[in-house]
């Protein structure tokens, strides 16, 4: 099992049914556990599916309709009860501060967990850590939501046998790596003579919108975008008076922004068959899965160059 990989907890909407439960999607990165929209249920979905509280680093929550955060309380609570550790980032609009509020004061309980608020005011880089950038974006619904990018930097990996055959050791490398070049006596080395690169993995969560600028952009060249498809085509006019896409409108932003996968979820209570979900998103993009709860999707092994 890939340790990056994506887990849909919940792909109902604004009702839950037998079978699919209200929102919540986790994807594990190495060691940090981003939660998405933990919505009623979220809780037991992860005991469910063999998660624990506990590996929940970060979580986001687009906007404050309930499908998209009334799961909270709980997840804060649990933290407290296992007693983690680990400071967690909690990433909301900034407008919803009340509705936050109220969701981690939502009952009587010992507050053990190390919890940071961090309202998002604008549009732009929320954190930027050594191995990932994760960026905020506004999107178009009905209050403030807020959709997320994710980017792993570019790996560059030195070949001993290339720095050995330019004499390069030490200080010098240091100074090749910080500066993409160096000048010797011999003349200049690039970066690219003494090393292979490797495209670093990428992501995106969009969830409740139209279709937008700001959802393309989120997608731009991401390895997976985890999408909202509310509504089939038959409920096109729906989708848009509700400020949700349907399957086809998901692919098509997908498409447009060159994302390599689409995973989609959020369906409405009307649907039972995700079938026509798939069907009709791959007449516009190829790479398409519509989750059910519990299902995982891997991430895909990052892509080295090839030496010359």
């Amino acid at each position: 099992m890939s340790d990056r990989f994506f887990v849909a907890l919940g792909t109902s909407s604004q009702v839950p049914t037998r079978r699919r439960n209200h929102n919540g999607y986790l994807v594990r990165w190495n060691a940090h556990g981003f939660l998405f929209d933990p919505g009623e249920g979220t809780q037991r979905q992860m005991t469910t599916f063999g998660l624990a509280a506990s590996e929940v680093t970060h979580i986001f929550i687009t906007h404050f309709h309930g499908d998209h955060c009334l799961g909270l309380p709980g997840i804060i609570q649990r933290l407290s009860l296992d007693g983690a550790r680990h400071e967690v980032k909690v990433y909301f609009p900034a407008s919803g501060q009340k509705y936050f509020d109220n969701l981690l004061n939502a009952s009587i309980f010992h507050n053990r967990a190390h919890i940071k608020p961090v309202p998002i005011t604008e549009g732009g880089v929320i954190e930027r850590g050594e191995g990932l950038v994760i960026e905020a974006y506004p999107l178009e619904h009905g209050v403030d939501t807020y959709g997320f990018r994710f980017v792993e930097p570019d790996k560059v990996t030195m070949v001993p046998e290339r720095l050995k055959a330019h004499g390069l050791r030490g200080p010098q490398i240091g100074e090749l790596k910080r500066n993409g070049f160096l000048e010797t006596e011999q003349g200049r080395i690039n970066l690219a003579d003494v090393s292979v690169g490797g495209s670093g993995q990428s992501f995106a969560f969009v969830m409740d919108t139209r279709v937008c600028d700001n959802a393309v952009r989120l997608a731009q060249g991401v390895d997976v975008l985890i999408c909202e498809s509310t509504y089939q085509d038959s409920e096109t006019e729906d989708a848009y008076q509700n400020y949700h896409l349907t399957a086809r409108q998901a692919a098509g932003i997908a498409a447009k922004a060159g994302a390599a996968q689409l995973v989609l979820t959020h369906f409405s209570q009307r649907y039972h068959d995700l079938t026509p979900f798939e069907t009709q998103a791959r007449e516009v993009h190829p790479e398409v899965v519509a989750v059910q709860d519990g299902q995982r999707v891997a991430f895909p092994k990052m892509k080295r160059a090839i030496e010359g």
